[in-house]
């Protein structure tokens, strides 16, 4: 059963050693923060250093594992229609907007929609690391200049990854204007079952 995250939304859920979990941009252009834990020790969680080093790239994609801090895989990517992630970037938080955006009032945030989607989980603010950006383009020049471009993921686009422990895990459907090119759209989901 497709699931749907609605725009500037977040939701976490369970998913099994074993199982797959296929993430859709539906519209095309639209992002989503991905964090995992492990369901026995939410200490262990997704690990962005780690991923980049034991992967050997920045760009993480179909074949590559995503590594725990605890230098443990937690998922493998199966399939990345796709092909362009991110994993340099913190999820966008209150301060992200009133920082970078000049924007003083609130504003829905992926960090927001993580914590609150994981305070079932018993997850609290300072536990959620930095996200998998699923579909977001990041782009960096020889002075290591980074800048944010509009997504290249077209409508109907997908990852499929495969839990290798059982999981904890939170996604959103980003809400900062610059990782999707000016819009906010859903984000679909399914988990597949081998």
């Amino acid at each position: 059963m497709i699931c749907e995250i609605k725009k500037q939304s977040g939701v976490a859920f369970l998913l099994n050693k074993g199982q797959r979990l296929k993430v859709i941009d539906p519209k095309g252009e639209q992002v989503s923060d991905m964090v995992l834990f492990n369901l026995e020790d939410s200490r262990e969680k997704l690990s962005s250093g780690k991923t980049l080093d034991f992967e050997e790239n920045l760009l993480i994609t179909t074949g590559n594992f995503l590594w725990s801090n605890r230098s443990n895989k937690m998922m493998k990517i199966i399939e990345d229609t796709n092909g362009r992630n991110d994993f340099l970037l913190a999820p966008c938080s209150p301060e992200t907007f009133q920082i970078m955006y000049d924007n003083p009032d609130y504003h829905p945030s992926c960090f927001e929609n993580l914590y609150v989607s994981l305070k079932e989980h018993g997850i609290e603010k300072d536990d959620i690391p930095t996200a998998f950006n699923i579909f977001m383009n990041v782009q960096w020049d020889m002075q290591g200049n980074l800048s944010v471009e509009a997504p290249l993921s077209k409508g109907g686009d997908y990852m499929i990854l495969e839990a290798q422990m059982n999981l904890i895990v939170a996604l959103t459907a980003c809400s900062a204007e610059d990782s999707n090119n000016g819009s906010f759209k859903p984000i679909h989901y399914e988990i597949l079952n081998q």
